[in-house]
């Protein structure tokens, strides 16, 4: 009776604690049409401090939607064009000779500010990437002997163009695993496309985002997702999920056999209870229930399940997989 009491004035806070929620999809909708699911995803890394990985053709609003967002959080904001010529050093900085003083000086790069937009980050090369681990799993940066903290929040928000495109280049498996979330955005529909020419037509598209949050309520924000309550049998349930993309036939599905190479690492368990943490936030809840975890398991699971030859010799994707793991393992 007790635990329900706690729960009952968890919920009323966390209700109380995400009402920015709905300032900053309001603002965003200045700008961005549809793609609703696109910046949820995005809040849902920002609230779980994981990075987010978008991947999806030119042209379907990614790098709007990330400058749109940081511009309503008033958040810094550096955009990173990814280039086969990029260096690590265009990233992170490097040291600048002073003929003057006749020392070496820090010039820090890019990296250092809130939100940092890669984009079209599969067009740099793997030492390019390399510049980036660092950062996203430490959240700091080495320069020359120094090493340099990143402020709070701190976020890379990746876009991608799909592997088939010309100029691109996988990306290497540890840094993959580091993004939290890897969404796939598709095309608007015909309503919504429709709007989108209406608005670039009539010029709406130039309309300024107000900041309607500051960086401090993102913060404050995580700290309450922390305390969002998850029950043992949620936990388990993310378990039997995880362990199930590792070895399907014991967990029953034997029609998998053959077809995983490898499933998810822990930190898939960790960012899967994160991300259903933060995803409860957003349905201004105070507790995680089992379809939470099912609404971000697609986005956290595809890019952590590797396919063998004969996966993809059948034209089975990770979706796939993540699908009938999903309808397999039994609900709390």
């Amino acid at each position: 009776m007790e635990a329900s009491v706690d729960i009952e004035a968890l919920n009323q806070q966390i209700y109380i604690d995400s009402e920015f929620i709905d300032k900053i999809i309001k603002e965003t909708g200045k700008v961005i049409v549809g793609q609703e699911y696109m910046i949820e995803r995005l809040l849902l890394g920002l609230l779980a401090k994981g990075h987010v990985l978008l991947e999806g053709l030119p042209g379907l609003a990614k790098t709007l939607s990330i400058k749109t967002l940081s511009s309503a959080i008033n958040a810094d904001f550096q955009r990173i064009q990814f280039t086969p010529d990029l260096l690590p050093a265009d990233i992170i900085g490097t040291m600048i000779y002073n003929p003057g003083k006749n020392e070496f000086n820090v010039r820090k790069g890019p990296i250092f500010t809130n939100f940092v937009l890669a984009d079209e980050i599969n067009r740099a090369p793997a030492k390019v990437q390399s510049a980036l681990l660092e950062a996203m799993q430490e959240k700091q940066v080495t320069i020359g002997k120094e090493t340099y903290s990143l402020d709070e929040p701190f976020l890379v928000l990746a876009t991608q163009n799909p592997i088939e495109q010309e100029g691109t280049y996988p990306l290497p498996e540890a840094q993959v695993d580091r993004f939290m979330l890897k969404v796939n955005i598709g095309y608007p529909t015909k309503e919504e496309e429709r709007h989108i020419v209406r608005r670039n037509l009539s010029g709406e598209t130039t309309q300024t985002i107000s900041p309607v949050v500051d960086p401090s309520t993102i913060i404050k924000a995580r700290e309450s997702v922390k305390q969002i309550y998850m029950d043992e049998k949620i936990e388990n349930y993310i378990l039997d999920i995880v362990f199930a993309t590792r070895d399907p036939k014991l967990a029953g599905i034997n029609d998998l056999e053959g077809l995983v190479s490898y499933g998810g690492s822990p930190r898939a368990s960790i960012n899967l209870a994160k991300a259903s943490k933060a995803y409860a936030f957003l349905q201004r809840r105070g507790y995680v229930i089992p379809e939470d975890v099912r609404s971000v398991c697609e986005d956290i699971m595809r890019h952590r399940i590797g396919l063998t030859y004969e996966a993809e010799a059948e034209n089975v994707s990770q979706e796939d997989i993540i699908k009938r793991v999903i309808n397999a393992v039994e609900v709390p």
